[in-house]
């Protein structure tokens, strides 16, 4: 089933939306699409232990337990903003959907109000496309508006390193 994003960009190229929602939370969406099997992209977004290694912002990922579909972990991020390093940790409960090719995540402890999203894996006739939205709100005084663009950043630099680990498994690169 296609997953109406309202998100389109050529091959290869990452498109990104942010929007402003009440409370100083932010949705960002950023997508990808490129040449390769869906399936490389799971392998690589559900290899947990190893996510740190090829998502540049991300210091750290743990699995903490699983219960079929439901998988806890810990996640440690780290930004450069204004020559300072920021760190946040996030306990999060995700959702593993294979047949549809969603990973959907919701924060149950951590350094935000808010944190939740989804990563999309969809199968068009000629292009695979990868989604990753989150809406984040950062606790009082953490100050949003410094870290949003930092946040843009990272988030496609992130896909860029999902994109790039798949390719290396697939013998792409």
């Amino acid at each position: 089933m296609p997953i109406d994003t309202g998100i389109s960009c050529s091959l290869d190229t990452i498109h990104q939306e942010m929007e402003r929602l009440p409370q100083g939370a932010r949705r960002l969406a950023v997508q990808l699409r490129l040449n390769l099997d869906p399936e490389w992209l799971w392998a690589v977004l559900t290899d947990y232990e190893n996510l740190s290694r090829f998502i540049p912002n991300l210091a750290s990922s743990r699995q903490l337990w699983r219960r079929g579909r439901k998988v806890g972990l810990e996640q440690v991020g780290t930004q450069q903003v204004c020559g300072l390093r920021f760190s946040a940790r996030v306990e999060i409960e995700l959702e593993e959907d294979p047949a549809s090719g969603q990973l959907s995540f919701q924060m149950t402890k951590g350094d935000f109000r808010r944190f939740e999203g989804r990563w999309c894996i969809h199968r068009h006739q000629e292009h695979t496309a990868l989604l990753y939205e989150l809406v984040v709100q950062g606790k009082p005084g953490m100050p949003i508006t410094l870290i949003e663009q930092r946040l843009k950043d990272d988030l496609a630099s992130n896909l860029r390193g999902v994109q790039q680990e798949a390719q290396k498994r697939a013998g792409l690169s």
